[in-house]
């Protein structure tokens, strides 16, 4: 039989044992299995979209491609400074609420509307005129590159006059990554202070991404 180990060193391993159990699990590419950063690459699959997690050599075969099952969603966050966007216009969108995002189906041939909710992304629907109108308004919405980068439309405070309306450019996993953080944050039937706050740095780490603050930078 074993020795009985010392009361200090027994504690020792017991939490050694509880440290083991708790470690992260290691994320890796849903490609190759290489481990990931925490910081990584990221696929979609436009006619589910699913986002799949990758390591850069395995993203970079789906860079400008046509045709396949995947597609490489870039990295650049642009606010746009010189948007216009009317009130009328908002409410022809028919979202129900002041902060969504939109972007160019290829399966569906439309652009789709979708707002982030307590129970994850909702869709809206989408008059096709007002959205040719706004485009019109606004032509770097045609540079938009289909199912990878979406409108992103933070109006929360606007009619209230306390806050001006953003918007920006952004890669479509960071749209669900604000719908995954309202729905796992929110609280209530206003959401909570929490949930506004973790938005709130949402769009704040968005804003520096864009360049947004640095000496005469709009990236």
């Amino acid at each position: 039989m074993a020795p009985a180990l010392p009361p200090l060193q027994d504690s020792a391993f017991a939490t050694l044992r509880q440290f083991a159990r708790k470690r992260v699990p290691i994320e890796r590419c849903e490609m190759c299995s290489r481990e990931l950063f925490p910081e990584h690459e990221h696929l979609v699959e436009p006619a589910s979209r699913k986002l799949i997690c990758a390591c850069e050599a395995c993203a970079i075969l789906f860079d400008g491609q046509s045709g396949t099952k995947y597609k490489r969603v870039p990295r650049r966050v642009q606010f746009l400074a010189d948007f216009h966007l009317t009130d009328a216009q908002w409410d022809g969108l028919m979202v129900p609420i002041e902060m969504a995002f939109f972007f160019k189906s290829t399966p569906h041939g439309k652009v789709i509307a979708l707002y982030p909710s307590p129970a994850g992304p909702t869709e809206s629907l989408l008059s096709l005129e007002t959205w040719v109108d706004i485009e019109q308004a606004n032509p770097i919405l045609k540079t938009m590159e289909a199912d990878v980068t979406a409108l992103l439309v933070n109006r929360v405070g606007h009619n209230r006059g306390s806050v001006a309306a953003e918007y920006y450019l952004v890669p479509i996993d960071d749209c669900y990554k604000l719908v995954g953080l309202i729905r796992t944050h929110w609280r209530g039937l206003s959401g909570g202070t929490e949930v506004w706050r973790e938005i709130g740095a949402f769009f704040t780490a968005l804003k520096r991404r864009a360049g947004v603050g640095r000496e005469g930078a709009h990236a």
